[in-house]
């Protein structure tokens, strides 16, 4: 399966890095506001040794519908910035390129975007693409189903400089129904980022904890749902939509896309 990358800082790099390490996906080309100085290749810039070709272009360099009639792919892994969908999702749709965007935070008219190319083509979207803290998600959605009245307590840590709340502490108050003015944002160091969510039962406690180790997270994720959107028909796909047939098909094999991703994830 053949992936254009579009972003290459430091979660597009670790996005690039488990791409160019599966057998299953192909990096074929990264696009990024200025090319990488002295290299001209992903795995040139990542010092991996790779078959992939992973060459890395400057997107003001590009006519994007030409580019993609030049170098098709089977999908693009959106790692840029919210404003990039409007540059290169409409040639993207029309060259019936999938599309999978990570970014965190998308204003309702960019959200409205996404769901106008998902009429032509398949589009998924997720402010958080780490399979962990969406499986975290769905099960704090079915644990709020079946006790509604429980106290529930969020709380997001991530690295110093980070000054927003979390997309995904955002995403996770939303799904269960709390003020996002009650989320507790702690900043320490250098911590990629770790999600709590405290149910407070009488006399227990429930508590679902996810921790990003490392930005390679993002790849494996997004190579995930690479693998299970690939047979998808157009339209606009979350992670729920995603993990809800592991969670009640049991006809599916839990292993499948594991299998397909390798071991190593």
């Amino acid at each position: 399966m053949k992936i254009g990358l579009i972003g290459f800082g430091k979660a597009g790099k670790a996005v690039a890095n488990v791409i160019l390490s599966s057998k299953d996906f192909s990096l074929q080309w990264v696009l990024r506001n200025k090319k990488e100085t002295g290299v001209s290749t992903a795995k040139e810039a990542l010092n991996i040794a790779a078959d992939d070709e992973s060459i890395i272009y400057s997107r003001s360099e590009i006519n994007i519908d030409h580019f993609f009639e030049l170098h098709p792919v089977d999908i693009i892994v959106d790692f840029s910035d919210a404003e990039s969908i409007f540059q290169y999702g409409n040639a993207a749709a029309h060259h019936g390129i999938r599309i999978i965007s990570a970014i965190s935070h998308y204003q309702e008219d960019q959200i409205a975007f996404l769901k106008k190319l998902s009429k032509i083509t398949t589009v998924f979207w997720s402010p958080n693409i780490t399979l962990g803290v969406n499986y975290l998600l769905f099960a704090a959605s079915l644990l709020k189903n079946i006790a509604p009245d429980v106290d529930i307590e969020l709380i997001e840590e991530h690295f110093k400089s980070k000054s927003e709340v979390s997309g995904t502490a955002m995403r996770i108050a939303e799904t269960l129904d709390l003020e996002t003015e009650s989320i507790n944002s702690v900043r320490a160091g250098g911590i990629v980022g770790k999600h709590e969510v405290i149910f407070g039962f009488p006399y227990q406690t429930v508590r679902l904890v996810h921790e990003s180790i490392s930005r390679e997270a993002f790849g494996s994720g997004a190579l995930f749902v690479a693998q299970n959107i690939k047979n998808k028909k157009e339209g606009f796909y979350n992670f729920e939509d995603i993990l809800r047939p592991y969670f009640f098909d049991q006809s599916r094999s839990s292993d499948s896309s594991y299998e397909a991703l390798g071991s190593r994830y």
